[in-house]
């Protein structure tokens, strides 16, 4: 298999990934969600999964921070990170994803529409004290179960929304949206209106969802 980066930088990038994510988080305050898309949205993502040596090794994590919030947000941050002795099971995620992606050489924007940000973390329990290898097996297994739904379950996922919130900003029904997903009934013989409002919630174009 080959692998996204040289081996070499692999180390640090786990630690920049992990450390990038927990101050995000615990500094800064910040959505883990809502900033993981940014960092895949601003182009540091595709960066830092490509082994760029400024990128994946030359910042550290919190300098990838400062930048994701830099190019998202066009202001520079001046917040220093707070010493921790534990580690965080933000941190955890980071650095498992940063060994996923470069042991499979997958893009983070396709990892995250199979398995969400917020998804990973709570994969902290009991998997942090696992051997790497396990998560990896965890995340190809829910890989291929994803990749398996439909399109409507990959992008309400990618948003962070439950079935439940993406009704209530769609006006599509629970039921309607489960069995879209579930194959039960084929959105792309819905109407117009109903794929309209699904496509608006999930900030996607219609095409997007039938397509």
């Amino acid at each position: 298999m080959i692998h996204a980066y040289d081996e070499s930088y692999l180390r640090v990038a786990r630690e920049n990934l992990a450390n990038m994510l927990q101050f995000a988080v615990y500094d800064l305050k910040k959505d883990i969600t809502t900033f993981y898309n940014d960092f895949i949205g601003c182009g540091m993502a595709e960066r830092f999964g490509a082994g760029e040596s400024k990128v994946v090794a030359g910042m550290s994590g919190v300098e990838l921070t400062y930048e994701v919030l830099r190019r998202t947000t066009g202001e520079e941050c001046k917040i220093k990170p707070t010493f921790r002795v534990d580690k965080t099971p933000e941190y955890w995620a980071g650095w498992a994803l940063a060994y996923y992606q470069w042991d499979k050489n997958i893009p983070f924007d396709r990892i995250n529409e199979a398995i969400p940000i917020h998804e990973v973390v709570d994969l902290y329990h009991p998997y942090h004290e696992a051997d790497i290898v396990k998560f990896v097996e965890v995340i190809d297994e829910t890989m291929k179960k994803k990749q398996e739904q439909s399109r409507l379950a990959r992008l309400r996922a990618y948003a962070g929304m439950t079935q439940k919130m993406l009704a209530e900003k769609s006006g599509v029904s629970v039921r309607m949206i489960a069995s879209y997903e579930q194959g039960a009934k084929e959105l792309s013989k819905a109407s117009a209106e109903t794929v309209f409002r699904l496509a608006n919630a999930l900030h996607c174009e219609m095409e997007d969802l039938v397509i």
